[in-house]
């Protein structure tokens, strides 16, 4: 077993605030592009089982508590037709019993020791995580190591949790309009890839499954070769090497061949304009949403991710994004307009425009001003100015992150899951000091047309039914 030290221009967990503060010292003068490298990530130590589980380290000894995240690579984009959602299911189920521990006993041993616990599904990754005192890490580590292969499911236990599951599906879709709106477009978006279906699956096909469709997801995807640990806390490194054998290291190499993304199928080309409106009666406030499909940070060259970053944080993230001035401020078309990048995928992206338009206002009028803010960024170049302010912005929100063990954890983990690297991570703030104008300008003129894209209507229906047309 190789242990690797990333190096990188400071010491492991140096003090973000003070880090911060190098960043707003270095910044040089008006017109030049930030390009300091005295902002890095922490310093995280890297190293494989035997049985090729991923270990990745960042001591952190500010107080005395530790933080476990545990990262299978298996998404809602694994699932096979016909069972979407299954990811997610098992998520809930991993909290039933195994042959060593009651249902519940982790979360209970967290709970006493006055911890946090919790879990996530994504399209890429399925993500567990502790966060408590240092004492307690070894249990959980051996509860957490016992569950990934031993967990032990009942009749009765997958059915209970099969109606909970549609009961969160109830409440965060069933019963939201808006939710329903994004699962269409995204639907529209990935035409024959596997992040068009949701998450959390449909209704459909959430209904249907079963404890064999559980235990076998379980047993293709829950194995040390298609797992990262992230661990964060006040332990020493020869401590979690010496754990992680003791646990994880156990569990023999499973006999499944790691999933092959890339063999995944790929969005066809095309030249439609489509659009989705969902009508329901349930609507407060009428939004138009655009999504269009663009690299991923690890699906692309990082440069290209970086100035995707950057053109969001310009266009609509705050209150002096073009977008919101143009829409909010300086002519009160909406009442909100945002723009976002998901590039944390291990295929492509999005890159979102929302905004709700202000009453006796049309969608025409709003979707024109858009239109008008992004010609504009494609065809002109945005001021040294406001470009710092951007970049200052977005590294600090990075630095940000090593203020807090669990989102540090969290931050390097949902990384590794969707295909970056140790180093792409700690590259980051780099990454984005050295966007230039024209970069910015170049992403709005490639990735912001109407192709590949889809436009959503979310109106409010004066029928007791929900309606959701496709053109």
């Amino acid at each position: 077993m190789r242990i690797k030290w990333l190096a990188t221009s400071s010491p492991p967990l140096r003090s973000a605030r003070a880090a911060l503060a190098a960043l707003l010292i270095n910044v040089p003068a008006y017109g030049d592009v930030v390009t300091s490298t005295a902002i890095s990530m922490p310093t995280p130590a890297t190293f494989t089982l035997s049985n090729g589980m991923q270990i990745v380290f960042l001591r952190d000894t500010r107080a005395p508590v530790s933080t476990l995240t545990l990262w299978y690579k298996a998404g809602s984009a694994d699932e096979t037709v016909g069972k979407s959602g299954i990811s997610h299911f098992v998520e809930h189920l991993m909290f039933k019993s195994s042959p060593k521990q009651a249902a519940n006993t982790l979360p209970n041993i967290v709970h006493a020791a006055g911890g946090a616990i919790n879990a996530s599904t994504s399209r890429d990754y399925t993500m567990y995580f502790e966060h408590i005192p240092s004492e307690t890490l070894p249990e959980v580590m051996r509860l957490e190591a016992d569950r990934m292969r031993n967990l032990n499911l009942t009749d009765a236990a997958v059915d209970s949790e099969r109606s909970v599951v549609l009961e969160e599906y109830n409440m965060r879709v069933g019963n939201r309009p808006e939710s329903r709106l994004r699962d269409e477009m995204t639907a529209a978006l990935y035409v024959n890839h596997p992040y068009g279906h949701p998450v959390i699956g449909w209704r459909a096909e959430i209904e249907a499954m079963t404890r064999r469709d559980a235990e076998a997801y379980h047993r293709r995807y829950y194995s040390p070769s298609n797992a990262i640990a992230v661990i964060a806390g006040d332990m020493e490194l020869q401590d979690i090497v010496a754990l992680s054998n003791a646990t994880f290291g156990k569990i023999p190499g499973s006999p499944y061949p790691c999933p092959s993304r890339q063999k995944w199928p790929q969005v066809p080309a095309s030249s439609a304009l489509r659009t989705i409106t969902v009508s329901d009666p349930n609507v407060r406030q009428p939004q138009l949403r655009r999504s269009f499909l663009v690299p991923s940070a690890a699906s692309s060259v990082p440069s290209d991710a970086a100035a995707l970053e950057v053109l969001a944080k310009l266009l609509g993230r705050g209150s002096n994004s073009r977008l919101y001035r143009a829409l909010v401020v300086d002519n009160p078309l909406a009442t909100m307009a945002m723009a976002s990048y998901n590039g944390d995928s291990f295929d492509q992206g999005t890159f979102s425009i929302m905004a709700e338009p202000r009453p006796g206002v049309t969608f025409a009028q709003v979707e024109a001003e858009i239109d008008r803010v992004i010609a504009d960024m494609a065809r002109t170049a945005v001021t040294s100015d406001d470009l710092d302010r951007a970049k200052m912005n977005l590294v600090a929100s990075a630095i940000y992150v090593q203020e807090e063990q669990l989102g540090m954890a969290l931050h390097f983990g949902s990384g590794l899951a969707s295909g970056l690297t140790v180093e792409n991570i700690a590259r980051f703030p780099s990454q984005i000091g050295a966007v230039s104008s024209e970069q910015v300008r170049a992403a709005a003129q490639k990735w912001l047309n109407h192709t590949p894209s889809v436009t959503g209507y979310l109106v409010k229906s004066t029928s007791t039914k929900t309606e959701e047309k496709r053109s």
